[in-house]
């Protein structure tokens, strides 16, 4: 899994957003905005991670159950794919 070329995540106003850049930005208008979670993922997804280490990492962080955690990863993975901002 990986982000795809041209979508960056940008602070805009205190708030997460991806954006595209270059020549991304033709075909693909405006933005997507995450929340925090959803920012520490893309970050991961960035360094290369996979969905498994991408949960262990969150567990990490968060006092949250596995299989919540588990779940919030993959709606997040879902919605990045849905929108074409990664590729698997």
């Amino acid at each position: 899994m990986k982000i795809k070329e041209g979508f960056v995540l940008r602070e805009v106003m205190g708030n997460n957003v991806i954006i595209a850049v270059g020549a991304a930005s033709r075909d693909f208008r405006g933005m997507v905005q995450l929340n925090e979670s959803a920012a520490k993922i893309w970050s991961y997804i960035g360094k290369g991670y996979s969905k498994e280490q991408i949960v262990d990492a969150m567990l990490e962080q968060y006092n949250a159950e596995r299989e919540l955690i588990e779940t919030d990863v993959q709606k997040s993975i879902d919605m990045f794919l849905e929108n074409g901002l990664i590729e698997i």
